[in-house]
Parts: structure tokens; C-alpha cells; sequence
């Protein structure tokens, strides 16, 4: 009987060696995935214009999806209000994913703020599961942070209601979750 055991113990072990493998190397793939997308920004993202290019300037392509020159320095997270576009800069200055967004009805005041708090999945401030959250500012009582819906929406806001969620696609909030922990400076420009 203890030769059974045996045996039986040594296929349960065998077993979750499996398992764990298993799981190691879906996060594997799902980090690589995340690196590839966060190095190699959509094209069809980067050549349309953004909702907030009408701010009397005519812009190309490629300029409204260039790093605003007065974003700091270092590893960050640039937020540009009239542009409504989000910039995931690493150590070495470069931005190495870009994104619209669609801002609430409360902004954060240009300058530099740092990621106060996060939560993995929460109910927006307008009654909408999102998730990757990451808060950076305080407005008036209103907390602003980037966050995506799990329906993938983006709705327009409620001007009547004093909201502050940046909603971005939920590939982009991954890619923000996984670039800004507690602490990263965030830099609001106009």
C-alpha cells in the first residue's frame, strides 16, 4: 500500500509541475504580447487624427502623435489635454506607446502629478465596470485617472455630471497599468 502512494504522490507532484509550467508560460506570452504591443504602436491609431487636434492648429500625423517637447524627462506617463492623447515614455526618454483617450467632464490642471492609487476593477464614477485604474490627481473632491471599460466604450460624458475618467481602449489601459505603479509621475500638458 505505501508503494501506491508512492506512485500516487509522484503523479500528483508530476501534475502540478505541469500546471505551473503551464501558467508560467501563459504569462510569459501574455508579457511578451504586452511588450510587442506597447513597442509597436497600431498604425491605424497613429494615422488618425485625435479628437482634440482642432485646436486651431493643423496637424500631420505624425505631429499629433510626437511626444510633446515640454513632458519632463525619464520614465512617465504624458497626458496632453487639447490632443487627448497618452504617451508611455520609459527611462530613456522615448515614448514607446501612444494613444487617444476620451476624457470626463473634470480636468487636472497642467503639470506634474504621480500615480496616487490603482485598482484592478472598480465601477467608474458614470455607473461603468472598468478596470486597469490607475489615479494620479485630485480636482475639487474629484478623483482624475485613466481607467477602461470592460465593454471596451468609450461614452461621451455627461456634462451635467462632474466625472474625472480618461477612458482608453482596454489593450491601451493594459499597457498603462503595466508602465505607471504607484508613484510614476504623470505630467499633464496642455
Amino acid at each position: 500500500m505505501a508503494r501506491s502512494s508512492g506512485s500516487s504522490a509522484g503523479v500528483i507532484v508530476a501534475g502540478l509541475t505541469a500546471a505551473a509550467l503551464a501558467v508560467v508560460g501563459f504569462f510569459a506570452y501574455q508579457a511578451s504580447a504586452a511588450q510587442d504591443r506597447a513597442e509597436k504602436p497600431s498604425a491605424t491609431k497613429s494615422a488618425k487624427p485625435s479628437p482634440g487636434a482642432s485646436d486651431g492648429k493643423n496637424r500631420t500625423p505624425a505631429e499629433d502623435t510626437a511626444l510633446p517637447g515640454d513632458s519632463g524627462h525619464g520614465h512617465r506617463v504624458v497626458y496632453a489635454l487639447k490632443r487627448q492623447r497618452v504617451w508611455l515614455v520609459g527611462k530613456n526618454g522615448k515614448a514607446g506607446r501612444t494613444f487617444e483617450v476620451s476624457p470626463s467632464t473634470v480636468d487636472p490642471e497642467p503639470g506634474a502629478y504621480k500615480v496616487t492609487s490603482r485598482a484592478s476593477h472598480v465601477t467608474g464614477s458614470d455607473g461603468v465596470p472598468v478596470e486597469n485604474v490607475v489615479r494620479f490627481a485630485d480636482v475639487d473632491g474629484v478623483t482624475v485617472g485613466f481607467s477602461a471599460a470592460l465593454d471596451g466604450s468609450t461614452p461621451t460624458p455627461d456634462a451635467s455630471r462632474r466625472t474625472g475618467g480618461i477612458r482608453e481602449q482596454r489593450d491601451d489601459g493594459e499597457a498603462l497599468w503595466l508602465h505607471a505603479p504607484i508613484g510614476t509621475r504623470v505630467v499633464v500638458v496642455r
